[in-house]
């Protein structure tokens, strides 16, 4: 690959790429086909050891009310003073983004010589990849995270093991709004070279 090829890959893919909440990704989303490319693109990420430190969990549209469900519990459990109101917006971001699904990470013991940082950094690996061959489909995605996914409902309702953490979700689907391209950091920013002054 020449430089000129390069500069084009990362200029439409990664620098395009930019995060785009679920309420504004809508159908259609990838289809059964597309998901498959998507997860494969995951299993090439990086993984010191060979583990498949993660996994990833399709959230079809007919479990989004149970997941829902793990939402309002997921609120109540950490505030039981919240408002009906409060609720009901819980469960409402369950049905948000065309496609989603939750990333979990095995953090436990079965490979000391893998410390917990290397198995959070594949699964990164894993999300971007999976990310930008969404992008590349003329999909958007994005992260979502919060308070909720240390909750036992959520534990419970996903099944999560013991050692394994619910890192976050990722949506994909029709870009329904884009919002401006966001300035990124120069490389002297968070670039040094060892014995510089």
């Amino acid at each position: 690959m020449s430089d000129d090829d390069a500069l084009a890959f990362t200029e439409s893919l990664i620098h395009l790429r930019q995060h785009v909440s679920p309420k504004r990704l809508v159908e259609p989303g990838p289809s059964a086909q597309q998901l498959k490319l998507i997860f494969e693109a995951a299993a090439a990420a990086p993984d010191h050891g060979l583990l498949v430190p993660w996994r990833f969990v399709l959230i079809p549209a007919a479990q989004r009310p149970t997941l829902g469900e793990m939402f309002a519990a997921a609120l109540t459990e950490r505030d039981p003073t919240a408002s009906a109101e409060q609720v009901a917006d819980a469960r409402a971001k369950a049905q948000r983004g065309a496609v989603l699904l939750l990333c979990v990470a095995d953090l436990s013991e079965r490979d000391p010589d893998t410390p917990s940082h290397e198995r959070l950094v594949s699964l990164g690996c894993a999300i971007q990849n999976m990310m930008l061959t969404a992008q590349a489909m003329g999909f958007g995605a994005g992260l979502s995270s919060g308070q909720g996914l240390a909750s036992e409902a959520l534990r419970h309702g996903f099944r999560l093991g013991n050692g394994e953490i619910a890192v976050c979700f990722v949506s994909f689907g029709t870009v329904v709004s884009a919002k401006p391209r966001r300035e990124r950091p120069a490389p002297d920013q968070f670039v040094t070279t060892l014995g510089g002054a």
